[in-house]
């Protein structure tokens, strides 16, 4: 059985608490940057429907295929970590991420906005487990759940910073401006990462896993340790609550913006702006409970307890709020109740990051990693389509909106409830490093 190691960064000598966090909030910055592509289709949906006269299952069906391939991404991100590092893996996201926007400034249409979201979703794909598995090199287990919650806040901060922005940016210069502001953004980060990144002191040392690679049977080995820990009940548990989290934060970018402009009744900008506000209450949450659980741990409290029962009992609250939506008569209200919601359901998914860390070998971390968010990418993938086809069959918009976010918040319920009863990283650990 592997044991947790509680040394903090200051006391290695190889690192310090500052460069720790300077490397995870260059991780941050670039996760902002992440979630700012992904958002921006909702911010510009309306547009788009204006000017080409696309339905609601046109862009939901953008928004899916998206998914598809970021899920096809993440299972990159173990290839790319042994093949290129961290370093220059990252960079190369970063450029295609900038690449994939430029196409529907020169030539849009609706097979060019399908090629271009394809392309961004296969570039963002590994981006998660390599952020993670980057910034975990520079904490120890019990340490991880705040960085990962940090650059899992760099969603919820892109959408409180980029949105309102963006929203202002499509309003005053037209759609593809904002497509232009995140190619330039992108480009600008690679530069600053290049000069400041450095491998922490946690992570996997590579010159002595380029040389267990070249032996047959240790791969072989390793295959089979990579397969085990996938069968364990905790990496099933999680899969089925981070899939419905991740099919809400699809359903909050692809569709609150419209949602609040067509079926609530609010402006474009205000539209865009207000999605920023679940994001705050993301921010927050995500943080502060964050912040607790490390310090909880680390002070002896059950890991079980405070990575798994916790946060899976506020994805519970989550998804019963969004079945409360279609109930609710105030667009106020309707605004406060998924803010809420979403706030406490995100909390998961940073925790269930840092499970997953402490379940797979070190050397695995970032293919684990890879293939657990890829596979909980099938959320995303499928529920902003269907959602489409449910707005589009609604006798009124709103109607179709509220089902829609109603509808998520039952596999809300379900996904958090199996990870109640199925995750345990410290039992599964054990099991899996047999």
């Amino acid at each position: 059985m592997t044991t947790t190691r509680s040394l903090s960064p200051d006391s290695t000598g190889t690192g310090s608490h500052k460069q720790a966090w300077t490397m995870t909030l260059m991780l941050v910055a670039l996760y902002m940057l992440n979630w700012a592509d992904k958002a921006v289709l909702g911010i510009v949906a309306q547009p788009l429907k204006d000017e080409f006269g696309f339905t609601a299952a046109q862009i939901g069906l953008a928004g899916s295929l998206f998914y598809l391939t970021f899920s096809l991404g993440g299972f990159l991100a173990g290839p790319l970590n042994r093949w290129m590092g961290l370093r220059w893996a990252l960079v190369l996201m970063a450029v295609v991420w900038a690449a994939s926007m430029l196409p529907m400034v020169f030539a849009a249409s609706f097979a060019v906005l399908i090629a271009s979201r394809c392309l961004l979703g296969l570039g963002e794909g590994p981006n998660s487990a390599l952020a993670n598995t980057a910034a975990f090199s520079w904490f120890p287990e019990e340490k991880r759940g705040l960085p990962a919650a940090a650059i899992t806040s760099g969603g919820s901060i892109a959408k409180i910073a980029f949105a309102p922005i963006l929203a202002i940016v499509t309003s005053t210069f037209g759609w593809r401006a904002a497509f232009i502001t995140l190619a330039i953004a992108a480009l600008i980060w690679v530069p600053i990462w290049m000069a400041l990144w450095r491998p922490g002191p946690y992570g996997e040392q590579r010159n002595t896993a380029n040389k267990a690679r070249q032996d047959p049977a240790t791969r072989a080995a390793n295959r089979a340790s990579l397969r085990r820990t996938m069968l364990t009940p905790t990496f099933i548990g999680g899969f089925f609550a981070a899939t419905a989290m991740y099919a809400i934060a699809a359903m909050v970018i692809t569709w609150l913006p419209s949602y609040l402009e067509v079926g609530l009744g609010y402006s474009r900008v205000t539209a865009g702006s207000l999605l920023a506000v679940p994001s705050i209450a993301a921010f927050v949450c995500l943080l502060s409970a964050s912040a607790l659980i490390d310090r909880a741990i680390s002070r002896g409290a059950n890991v079980r307890l405070m990575r798994a029962v916790i946060p899976a009992i506020g994805l519970v609250i989550c998804g019963l709020s969004l079945i409360a939506v279609p109930y609710i008569g105030s667009a106020v209200l309707v605004v406060a109740l998924v803010s809420i919601a979403y706030g406490l359901g995100i909390g998961i998914l940073p925790q269930l990051n840092a499970v997953m860390s402490m379940i797979f070998p070190r050397h695995q971390v970032a293919g684990g990693l890879g293939i657990f968010l890829a596979l909980t990418s099938l959320g995303p993938l499928v529920a902003p389509y269907v959602s489409g086809l449910i707005i589009d069959g609604a006798t009124n918009p709103a109607d179709g909106y509220a089902t829609a976010f109603q509808t998520i918040g039952v596999v809300a319920v379900i996904g958090a409830v199996i990870a109640l009863l199925a995750v345990n990283p410290v039992r599964d650990r054990a099991h899996a490093h047999q």
